[in-house]
């Protein structure tokens, strides 16, 4: 099958697949329930030292940032407790942590979380980071333009390969909320 989006010459169904996602993520697709065939989410094979957007993109596509997004963990602070939270972007911009997204978690402070703990509590490589399969108690906040796009190519949970999948999905994905105002250009 032909990508919809990239320089891509294959993508095949993420269902074809699982041996090569991070354990949360092939769970989630085992268990899908967002309201689109499973199948409909497609797996691209990608080299790991290309997985950072930037490098990314000079590879395969320089039309990807606009098509492209990224999900980071933000530990957000409040009263002693700390609670971890995903936001997915688009590539061309950055989530508001310090604003939209402290204020939604309703804390003091929010900040990037560390890699260790991103790449500990997710279960995810650094680097390939995804909304699909993270932890069922973590807030996942969405941007409204990924939400809008027809596919978005996202990563797979590992540094190797990504995902693409039907930006309406994002919304669908347990804790999702669609939040105005969560990135800045």
């Amino acid at each position: 099958m032909r990508a919809p989006i990239g320089d891509f010459e294959t993508a095949t169904p993420v269902t074809d697949c699982l041996a090569d996602l991070a354990e949360p993520v092939a769970e989630a697709v085992r268990n899908w329930s967002a309201g689109i065939p499973a199948d409909r989410v497609l797996y691209v094979d990608t080299d790991p030292d290309w997985a950072d957007t930037a490098v990314f993109v000079e590879h395969y596509g320089r039309d990807l940032p606009e098509r492209s997004a990224n999900c980071v963990v933000v530990a957000a602070k409040r009263a002693g407790e700390t609670t971890l939270a995903a936001c997915l972007v688009l590539s061309t911009a950055r989530a508001d942590v310090n604003g939209a997204v402290r204020r939604r978690l309703g804390a003091r402070k929010a900040s990037f979380a560390p890699m260790e703990t991103a790449t500990g509590r997710s279960g995810m490589e650094y680097g390939g980071i995804t909304p699909i399969g993270l932890p069922a108690d973590w807030p996942l906040l969405v941007d409204p333009a990924v939400v809008d796009l027809p596919y978005v190519l996202v990563g797979s949970g590992r540094r190797r390969g990504k995902l693409l999948v039907p930006g309406k999905v994002f919304a669908q994905l347990p804790g999702a909320v669609v939040l105005d105002g969560l990135s800045v250009a």
